[in-house]
């Protein structure tokens, strides 16, 4: 990696940007290995700037998309070796892309999902929520595991599962917020057709009449991290510290909006930082950690 003072600084950028995010789930944080943790921003920095594109402010649909075609164009430079940009997190994300010979599809599919954002708010089946997870979380995890080397296919497909959990919990975490302030819904329209409901039920405030549909959506969460929590079993060190941590607060998170009465199952419990603190402790040791996510899927 070279260090002229550009590079540096657009390193510092992205580090200064995932500090001030606040997140449910740890990012870059001081789990992290320090040589990773620069990485990670960046990584960070691209995603949290591409979504707050396609989601916040005022910008018209066709706004949102010729800034998020800005993006797919440097990424293109970088995959074709001639960036000459002056963005800091492209200058930073071409020197970890270099350096840790990322797969630049992964960035790729992350905008994709973007994009997604921008254009579609509704969808009709599961399949279909699961491919934009597949696009819209599951590159981070992979990402993560590329940063620590060469994956194996198990890995990977343990991390797909971990990070389309930790997605869907988000989902269930933000019903109404979604509703309200994005117009999206990201309950399959199915689901509704075949309890004889329709979307308009998400408007109620009692969410009793869709209890079933929610449910049986954390089961499929549920079962998500039963198959990819293993992930965390396998990985030493503080990267796998990190993601025992993350897999353990998306447990707890899961739990939590489990316990709720069919009839408040929009609010949103948050965890706490004893609570985010106490999870990372318990996954300190591989074993403590895989008893506690046991513990937490057979409740």
């Amino acid at each position: 990696m070279t260090n002229s003072p550009d590079l540096a600084a657009a390193h510092d950028f992205c580090l200064q940007l995932a500090n001030k995010h606040y997140e449910n789930f740890p990012v870059a944080s001081f789990l992290l290995p320090a040589h990773l943790r620069k990485a990670v921003s960046v990584i960070y920095a691209f995603a949290r700037t591409a979504d707050d594109i396609a989601d916040e402010g005022d910008a018209t649909d066709t706004q949102r998309l010729d800034a998020l075609a800005n993006y797919e164009q440097q990424l293109s430079s970088i995959e074709q070796a001639n960036f000459q940009g002056d963005s800091a997190i492209f200058i930073a994300l071409n020197d970890v892309i270099k350096q840790y010979a990322l797969p630049v599809s992964l960035f790729q599919d992350l905008l994709s999902a973007f994009r997604q954002d921008v254009l579609q708010a509704r969808y009709q089946t599961d399949t279909d929520i699961k491919d934009y997870c597949r696009r819209s979380a599951n590159p981070i995890g992979r990402l993560l595991l590329h940063l620590n080397g060469e994956p194996s296919a198990l890995q990977l497909k343990q991390s797909d599962a971990i990070c389309t959990a930790l997605q869907c919990v988000n989902f269930y975490q933000d019903i109404q917020q979604d509703l309200h302030e994005n117009d999206r819904i990201y309950i399959p329209l199915d689901d509704f057709s075949k309890a004889g409901l329709s979307e308009n039920s998400l408007f109620i405030s009692n969410s009793t009449e869709v209890s079933l549909i929610i449910r049986e959506k954390y089961q499929n969460t549920h079962n998500l991290f039963l198959d990819g929590y293993e992930l965390g079993s396998q990985l030493y060190g503080r990267l796998g510290w990190e993601i025992r941590t993350v897999t353990l607060t998306g447990l707890l998170a899961l739990r939590q909006l489990s316990l709720q009465d069919n009839s408040y199952l929009y609010s949103r419990p948050r965890l706490s930082k004893i609570q985010v603190i106490t999870q990372s402790i318990l996954a300190l040791s591989p074993t403590v950690y895989r008893y506690y996510c046991q513990l937490y899927l057979n409740k």
